[in-house]
């Protein structure tokens, strides 16, 4: 019998390579909701509801990365799956979002799901999944923070 072992090219290139790993990431978790009925993206975003308790877009935006159109297209993907309900907020341009019933107990129901990929990608990562945590989110204030516009200048003069 033959086995045929898949092997990517090496490449030097930051963004190449945190896209592979964001697929394969993606994947594992993936393939773990979907028992549930639920992609981790989904299964993240309502998990940033219920942390925010009923947030408005522009808080639920800035706290998951996400610009507000697409916050605001996932989000109606959740509505129309009956697990987040919105409501108006403090002005006519103010909206809120809150987790509905079946959004509070299908996060229930994947979170045991979630923590056992969660578990065993620490178990692979070993001693360097925090050190991955904290390369990860360094690398995602990048885009929100000043940092980022230093950035690009530094870029755009060399």
């Amino acid at each position: 019998m033959r086995v045929y072992t898949r092997i990517m090219d090496s490449v030097s290139c930051y963004c190449t390579n945190a896209r592979r790993a964001a697929r394969a990431l993606t994947l594992f978790y993936d393939e773990a909701m979907a028992q549930h009925r639920l992609k981790v993206t989904q299964f993240s975003l309502l998990r940033a509801v219920e942390r925010h308790g009923e947030p408005n877009f522009t808080k639920l935006a800035t706290a998951t990365g996400l610009d507000r159109s697409t916050l605001g297209r996932n989000l109606r993907l959740l509505e129309q799956l009956g697990l987040v309900a919105f409501y108006p907020g403090d002005d006519q341009r103010d909206r809120r979002v809150a987790l509905t019933q079946e959004g509070q107990a299908r996060i229930r129901a994947a979170a045991r799901a979630w923590r056992v990929v969660q578990g065993r990608i620490g178990e692979v990562l070993g001693k360097d999944a925090q050190r991955f945590m904290n390369v990860a989110r360094r690398l995602a204030d990048l885009a929100g923070g000043r940092a980022f516009e230093s950035f690009r200048r530094q870029d755009s003069t060399g």
